[in-house]
């Protein structure tokens, strides 16, 4: 692999250590991508990789349309989802898929995540939500690719989130405001609080700008 997308994988790995060190990930669950840019080709954690162990051989680097040109023969089960974010989402140049607990438990119960920071609102800016589907599916790589039209933090129900972003640091900081926004509102829940959010003239202004 050339020594760009080798840097890219080291982003990732160095992600990958610090989202199982917060809990937001167990052994393998989660994957992560980086888009090459000026390709159309992404570099994929391997299938079965737990993300605090990675190497350069566990990344596998594929076509948009998902055939492995270098590295590990065996991209992760959800690459299908990777791939078809970045069809339809140019601008992205990273997805971190991880399992944040906070997030999916608000989610099962019927709890929608509120921003309340001025970071939630700048990095997460919006939270959709797609319904359970089998991971690895077409239908949860086509729910989520089309749910990242216009937001980059998804919660897969059930399951857990897809964060996007214009380089690999950029996504992660979304996925990590994503957990915060929800502890947040976890802790508004309990405080018995159903309404506070981040100012809306404010977030309407920081929108416009």
């Amino acid at each position: 692999m050339s020594d760009l997308v080798a840097a890219l994988i080291d982003q990732l790995a160095d992600v990958g250590a610090d989202a199982v060190h917060r809990g937001l990930v167990l052994a393998s669950g989660g994957n992560l991508s980086a888009r090459v840019p000026g390709r159309d080709t992404f570099v994929v954690t391997a299938k079965g990789t737990w993300l605090d162990r990675l190497g350069r051989d566990d990344f596998a680097l594929l076509d948009l349309a998902g055939r492995v040109v270098d590295g590990n023969p065996a991209p992760s089960s959800e690459w299908k989802l990777h791939a078809r974010t970045y069809q339809v989402r140019p601008d992205v140049h990273a997805v971190i898929h991880l399992h944040p607990q906070t997030a999916v438990v608000l989610d099962a119960l019927g709890h929608s995540i509120r921003l309340l920071t001025l970071d939630h609102v700048l990095y997460v800016h919006k939270v959709t939500r797609i319904p359970f589907f089998h991971n690895g599916s077409d239908e949860l790589a086509d729910a989520s690719a089309e749910a990242s039209r216009d937001c980059d933090a998804i919660i897969l129900a059930h399951h857990g989130c897809s964060a996007l972003g214009d380089s690999v640091p950029t996504a992660y900081r979304v996925a990590l405001n994503l957990e915060q926004a929800a502890q947040t509102t976890f802790r508004l829940l309990q405080l018995g609080d159903t309404d506070t959010v981040f100012p809306p003239d404010a977030f309407a202004e920081l929108r416009h700008d």
